[in-house]
């Protein structure tokens, strides 16, 4: 990890880099394998399955043998916690719904809008060497709570060809039974275009490696949604004389294992902190069974120290952080001002680990800066809104002559005719 004492506005930009992807040869290989899709449907699929996962498939869909079997394989104490993070990923989610009201804009011009699901969704469940089962619950639930009618989930097989069985659990659990053995960009394909075994979708959820994100991004420009640009998981830590050095590099670490091209970020104003973090960065690093990744992810890392809590948060909101966690004695200036943020963990005992597993809020965040531009996955990700009017005779009355002005101005005259010809009507 980098230590930088005191940067200069101008060079933030530059010390705040993420870590760099060259998108020319990713683009090629996704069009390539989307091409091989639309022509060559299941056939392309397995291929690229035995390809790049090592696995022969025979069938893409998983049987209810074998979620039977992922049932008898998941220990009850996970099983337990599974379901207690489902329940207050329920929670959180379910009072999110809400009722739209009918306004009437002006006497006898009434409009409003309607709440309708997404009809068909595509969740993506990374599952190589992390398998993200709690992924699966936090796209899973909002999706059944919002009405999807179809809901179709693809996550990589190992090289027998099997799913994690902590994966399928979670789907059975939360009544997500259409569940395909596909992982990387042929599954963001197959969502995208649909083959004889896997249906077509209209909105694509999950994160995923660098592949995958390039895929979602190209499927988003033939006319599939997705949730988020999201690329590589990222921290950032601030921590004042409160902070405790053990807490906040466990954070950073949490962080760092998700892959080699993570990154996380601690900024500060106390210059011993810095010190105590990268010890304990050094000392939990060597016990962590992921620490070769790790060590990787913090090549791309920084330790940043500012002169004050005003810069740090200036700072803070510039780089705009998938996951924030603030430990600070002053928190509610942090809690007012913090603008650029996927999800915030405020207090030196709220680890960014609770929200990526059961506390309730979602993991699907904004990463590499979007989130200064997009929220977090929620109930109304999956779903869409319709707007309604109902304008009565009086009301066309007092609304058709701004309507004929504007359109005439803009030289629409067919626009001023649909309601010139009411107006005369109703004389």
């Amino acid at each position: 990890m980098k230590t930088i004492k005191y940067p200069n506005k101008d060079t933030w930009s530059e010390i705040l880099k993420r870590p760099t992807r060259e998108k020319k040869n990713l683009e090629k290989i996704v069009l390539d394998v989307f091409e091989q899709i639309k022509k060559d449907g299941d056939k392309a699929l397995k291929s690229y399955t035995a390809k790049f996962d090592g696995a022969e498939l025979k069938n893409l869909l998983v049987s209810k043998q074998e979620f039977a079997e992922a049932a008898a394989a998941t220990p009850d104490n996970l099983k337990v916690a599974i379901n207690n993070a489902a329940e207050n990923i329920f929670k959180f989610h379910k009072v999110q719904e809400t009722e739209e009201e009918k306004i009437e804009t002006q006497p006898g011009v009434e409009c409003w809008r309607k709440v309708t699901p997404i009809e068909k969704v595509g969740l993506y469940i990374p599952g190589g060497s992390a398998p993200l089962f709690s992924t699966v619950l936090m796209l899973a639930i909002p999706a059944k709570i919002a009405g999807c009618k179809e809901i179709v989930l693809c996550t990589p097989p190992n090289k027998e060809g099997e799913i994690n069985p902590a994966i399928l659990y979670a789907a059975s659990t939360v009544g997500c039974n259409k569940v395909f053995k596909l992982g990387g960009i042929q599954a963001i394909g197959a969502m995208t275009y649909g083959s004889e075994s896997v249906p077509s979708v209209y909105k694509i959820f999950g994160p995923g490696n660098q592949f995958v994100t390039a895929a979602k991004q190209m499927a988003s420009l033939d006319g599939v949604a997705i949730d988020m640009p999201a690329g590589p998981s990222e921290v950032l830590v601030y921590g004042d004389e409160t902070g405790n050095a053990d807490f906040i590099a466990s954070d950073l670490l949490s962080q760092a294992e998700h892959g080699a091209d993570s990154q996380v970020v601690f900024v500060t104003c106390i210059d011993s902190l810095i010190d105590d973090v990268k010890k304990a960065v050094l000392k939990q690093l060597s016990e962590l069974p992921r620490k070769e990744v790790a060590s990787k992810a913090l090549d791309n890392s920084t330790l940043i120290l500012m002169k004050s809590e005003a810069e740090a948060l200036e700072l803070i909101n510039e780089y705009g952080p998938e996951h924030l966690i603030i430990g600070a004695k002053n928190e509610e200036l942090f809690m007012n001002s913090i603008t650029n943020a996927g999800s915030v963990f405020l207090g030196n005992y709220t680890p960014e680990s609770a929200g990526d597993y059961a506390s309730g809020t979602n993991h699907t965040l904004p990463t590499n800066g979007y989130a200064k531009s997009y929220s977090g996955v929620s109930l109304e990700s999956f779903t869409k809104k319709i707007t309604y009017q109902r304008i009565s005779k009086e009301g066309l009355k007092a609304l058709g002559p701004t309507i004929e002005i504007m359109a005439e101005a803009e030289e629409l005259f067919a626009h001023k005719n649909a309601v010139t010809l009411r107006l005369n009507e109703l004389k």
